[in-house]
């Protein structure tokens, strides 16, 4: 019986740590039959995918449309064999990662902090979802995609690329969506694609905290705590009336937190724009970053939806001084 290799996304997990953890465990799963982990030299291990938190409801929904559980939750990782999907930082892996040992890394993000002592299997394309990525190697090892495997994929392109409107979207990314959709018999991508982002419009039930940490991450810029969260609506309308909670809440958080500066993108999917609300002991960095002024507690930002690559890159800059 083979060791177990626990594939795991990041902390707040979203449609794309989740549901690739799931595809890379099947492909592991299958190079271990067919020989390609032996031909690779890399560990025979049984690969079970894990999460460390809650799914959020577009997850949650993708799931079950395509017959799959919540996976089980796993923050600890000493003592265990883990692949990391969709992150490589410390800060978003799990508890005690030093303690692990780091088998895989399939990921779109830029190289985190995370190392190993040893050489492993590390694929990282500048594309907008990992699942991309992992289409990709399923492919290129000649390894079927089975029709639910494939919806799950797809849903986590179409979550991550906010179907294929926000600037991380690359032509790998829509080459991927039509071909798994095909696999998957999904006809109307683009209606599929609102049906799954919409899962995430309705916040009516959920505490601010909640709607604040689905989707949210520490950042460490020059220096300075920085956080930077985000919620994807169909219409900004939709989320209006809690606005100033969700403000106050980043207040507290900020002062709780020991934070510089947090962020947070109100992110508008039909209008392709982000009103983002500040908080912040530096008005002028935050306003540097963006060319623009704070109206209040906000600005707007017309075209901005990816925090990946649309809003962390020039907070950086403007926290280093460039």
């Amino acid at each position: 019986m083979a060791d177990v290799l626990y594939v795991v996304g990041h902390k707040n997990p979203d449609t794309d740590s989740v549901c690739s953890a799931i595809a890379f465990a099947y492909l592991w799963n299958e190079w271990r039959k067919s020989g390609v982990l032996a031909k690779m030299k890399m560990p025979d291990l049984e690969a079970k995918p894990v999460v460390q938190g809650e799914p959020n409801a577009e997850t949650k929904f993708v799931l079950e449309k395509f017959g799959f559980s919540v996976p089980e939750k796993m923050t600890d990782g000493a003592g265990k064999k883990v692949a990391l999907v969709d992150h490589s930082d410390i800060a978003q892996t799990v508890d005690n990662y030093a303690q692990a040992e780091i088998v895989a890394v399939v990921d779109h993000h830029k190289i985190g902090d995370v190392t190993t002592p040893n050489p492993i299997c590390f694929v990282n394309f500048p594309v907008g979802c990992s699942a991309t990525v992992i289409k990709y190697l399923y492919d290129t090892t000649g390894v079927a995609i089975p029709k639910e495997i494939a919806g799950l994929m797809l849903s986590a392109i179409l979550s991550d690329t906010v179907i294929f409107k926000s600037a991380t979207t690359t032509p790998m990314d829509k080459e991927a969506g039509e071909a798994l959709a095909k696999i998957a018999g999904v006809e109307d991508i683009t209606k599929f694609g609102i049906e799954v982002k919409s899962k995430l419009s309705d916040v009516s039930g959920m505490s601010v905290r909640d709607i604040i940490m689905r989707d949210y991450k520490d950042y460490n810029m020059s220096g300075k705590k920085v956080g930077a969260g985000q919620i994807e609506v169909i219409d900004l309308s939709l989320i209006e009336p809690r606005k100033e909670e969700i403000y106050q809440e980043l207040v507290k958080m900020k002062q709780e937190g020991g934070y510089h500066s947090i962020v947070f993108m109100l992110t508008d999917i039909m209008k392709e724009g982000t009103e983002l609300l500040v908080v912040t002991d530096e008005p002028a960095i935050i306003e540097k970053a963006f060319g623009k002024k704070l109206e209040g507690k906000s600005m707007w930002l017309d075209g901005v939806m990816s925090r990946k690559k649309q809003v962390i890159p020039p907070l950086e800059k403007a926290f280093a001084g460039q």
